[in-house]
């Protein structure tokens, strides 16, 4: 394969960004491959099948032969659309799926009738907190119970028959931003859960419950605190050596708010860490450093959570590049012998094949275009980065990846079958650039980053160049040749997470609204169904009474419908959220999609001037931007500010902004750190904003 790098690109315009696609090649031999913790999964009783993580159903009955025979056997109506994630359970008949605000559902697997439902009534003013979205990636199950965490910082257990709280303990420091959208994964009777936060500038870490009484059993920090008050573990001792300054302040980072996976036999458990806290390292670490334990995968024994080994994917990283991506265990033939390892894509865009034993690199390749460093190092196991890619302290650098990365938290899969990792893959630029009106807020993001140069150009030339260069595809990626051995381009970015099964397919939705079936070997797209709305949730299987189901969850959302809110899936609508179950014979329907009405008031005039406005766009780019998007431009999933009749006049916003009118709608105030001349000059954004027309070039998933 032909090395993807390209050189840095000198300029501070997306619209300099050049694209480039990656090479097809043969599909290697199943032959090459084994499966790690796989045995006959009729159910699904674990996050990623199993331990291992791989997303592969062994169950065969549904074929490329008889695909097209697949129909939708029921449907449940989730009653909110916003960012489903979850990746659905199913023990003993009974399917366990979350949805927006941590609801709990269980239903029959087989009809679809309500077992029972749980809220746990978060804290909707939590949202505040939340980079990506109110989301949730599914519950664990173990011994009669499911364990789930919420995004006000709680992990609960419920009876799995009847949904009744057991226990309900808090996680984290509730008056600083930690949030839980991850799934916990159950290890010797220990529930394990991290937690979010680093852009708001918390310290990560990741902790172990009993699953009978709730208590803490250990906690592993991510990164070290103020050395002054001492170090919790040798760990975080020889992890201080390799920060500089005083990055306490700043809460360091390194939230593992996603992926672990298990072995076993070696009886070590796997957590992926994130970012630091801030993005810019020339804030967080003055001087520079490794700074462990952020990007890194984390070995550590699953009873008492004694550090093992580490491997960091992106020393000192400075771009968001988590290492929370999904991680995988297999058995892969290399050079002749047979090793055990561990695979990841994370957002840096290489893919690693790692020594699960060791924390010894073995491979890796970039699976996306990349330009912040040419390769890794196979000797010392570090990037070897490009020079412009630093920075902060220095000219902006248009990226690639961006912050969103080449592979998000989408789950990918692995089929032992094929010996191919499928990876809901990405290219997404993005332009670094220093925030020179940096000020650390524990309350606000944290970055360290100009948001603003991330924006979408305004003008028709550049945005269709912005338009073209935004993609997604589903990578078919040979782990021991690192290589691709084929690629399907997607019509637009942020799609599903993948299933592959022992039938020979490859199950993933998309942003197009569509669930789809390929061949597993081929890329050959199959099958497809119309789920109403975009999907990035992935799929499952599992078999009743002999017949094979697969079942995914619908409703789109997460960070990039959120931040550039025009960017809708085609033919979709926002409004709808489900479980979906399919089997072959079955012949059911979704509901017509109500016609829909825009209310689409007209704004007041513009009267404001330049300086209230700039201030106004500052304000909406560092609090609001995130949940309303990029230039005022709603996704749908929260209220368009553009049409909203608060605009009409000052005081009716600052109910809202500022007197916390909405908050139990998930719209939290700002009065602790906003003011009334502040409203007034977001509102002078607001107004100007809504008389752009921008949304009419908004059509990248079209």
């Amino acid at each position: 394969m032909n090395n993807i790098y390209r050189p840095a690109i000198r300029c501070a315009s997306l619209v300099c960004a050049s694209i480039f696609l990656i090479a097809c090649s043969k599909a290697p031999s199943g032959s090459d491959m084994a499966a790690a913790d796989v045995g006959v999964v009729k159910e699904w009783s674990k996050h990623g099948g199993t331990d291992a993580e791989q997303r592969f159903s062994p169950l065969k009955q549904i074929t490329p032969s008889n695909i097209e025979n697949l129909g939708l056997a029921w449907a449940f109506d989730l009653g909110v659309s916003r960012g489903i994630e979850s990746t659905p359970l199913v023990v003993d008949g009974v399917i366990y799926v979350t949805a927006t605000w941590n609801k709990v559902s269980a239903l029959d697997a087989k009809t679809g009738e309500l077992r029972w439902q749980y809220d746990p009534k978060v804290d909707r003013s939590k949202a505040a907190d939340l980079c990506c979205d109110a989301v949730n990636r599914g519950v664990a199950y173990s011994d009669g119970k499911i364990i789930t965490g919420t995004i006000d910082g709680r992990l609960l257990a419920l009876d799995a028959d009847t949904g009744k709280v057991l226990w309900d303990v808090v996680t984290v420091d509730q008056s600083k931003p930690y949030t839980i959208t991850g799934a916990p994964r159950i290890v010797n009777g220990k529930a394990i859960i991290g937690n979010g936060g680093a852009e708001y500038g918390v310290r990560g870490y990741f902790s172990a419950y009993d699953i009978n009484t709730g208590e803490m059993v250990w906690r592993f920090y991510t990164v070290p605190g103020n050395p002054a008050d001492g170090f919790e573990s040798p760990a975080m001792a020889k992890a201080a050596e390799t920060w500089k300054g005083e990055w306490w302040k700043y809460g360091g980072g390194g939230t593992a708010w996603d992926s672990m996976a298990y072995d076993a036999e070696l009886d070590l458990l796997y957590i992926g860490v994130g970012n630091g806290s801030p993005w810019n390292q020339n804030i967080r670490s003055p001087g520079g450093g490794d700074n462990l334990y952020l990007s890194s995968i984390v070995a550590v024994r699953p009873d008492t959570g004694e550090y093992v080994w580490h491997y960091q994917t992106t020393p000192g990283e400075t771009w968001d590049y988590t290492a929370t991506q999904h991680m995988i265990l297999a058995e892969l033939d290399i050079a002749g012998e047979t090793r055990k390892v561990i695979m990841q894509a994370p957002k840096n865009g290489f893919f690693y094949v790692i020594d699960r034993e060791t924390g010894e690199l073995l491979s890796a390749k970039n699976y996306v275009p990349v330009n912040w460093a040419t390769h890794i190092d196979q000797e010392t196991g570090r990037p070897v980065e490009i020079p412009e890619a630093r920075w902060g302290g220095k000219a902006p650098h248009l990226q690639l990846p961006g912050p969103l990365g080449g592979h998000n938290w989408h789950p990918m899969s692995f089929s032992p079958d094929t010996g191919l990792v499928y990876i809901p893959a990405m290219e997404t630029p993005f332009v670094y650039a220093d925030d020179k009106n940096f000020s650390f807020n524990d309350s606000g993001w944290n970055t360290g980053a100009d948001g603003a140069m991330g924006s979408l150009p305004t003008g028709m030339a550049q945005f269709k160049a912005i338009k073209a260069a935004i993609k997604g595809s589903l990578l078919a990626w040979d782990p021991v040749k690192q290589q691709p051995a084929w690629e399907i381009p997607h019509k637009g970015t942020w799609n599903g997470g993948i299933l592959s099964t022992a039938g020979g397919l490859v199950f993933q939705g998309n942003a197009d609204a569509k669930l789809v079936a390929y061949r597993a070997d081929n890329g050959e797209r199959l099958w497809d169904f119309f789920a109403q709305t975009g999907i990035v949730a992935p799929p499952i299987s599992y078999e009743i009474d002999g017949e094979q189901y697969i079942a995914v969850a619908s409703g789109w959302g997460g960070t990039f419908a959120l931040l550039y809110g025009g960017l809708l899936p085609a033919d979709g609508d926002v409004g709808v959220g489900r479980l979906m179950v399919f089997k072959l014979g079955a012949k059911g329907a979704l509901p017509e999609l109500p016609t829909k009405v825009l209310a689409r008031p007209e704004p007041p005039e513009s009267t404001a001037d330049a300086e209230t406005i700039a201030k106004g766009k500052q304000i909406y780019d560092n609090r609001c931007v995130v949940c309303h998007g990029d230039h005022v431009i709603s996704s749908g999933l929260v209220p368009d500010l553009r049409w909203s009749p608060l605009l009409i006049a000052e005081e009716a916003i600052q109910t809202v902004v500022l007197g916390g009118a909405l908050t139990s709608q998930g719209m939290p105030s700002f009065s602790e750190v906003l003011n009334e001349d502040d409203i007034k000059s977001l509102r002078a954004y607001i107004i100007s904003a809504a008389h752009e027309g921008l949304e009419e070039k908004l059509d990248i998933g079209k």
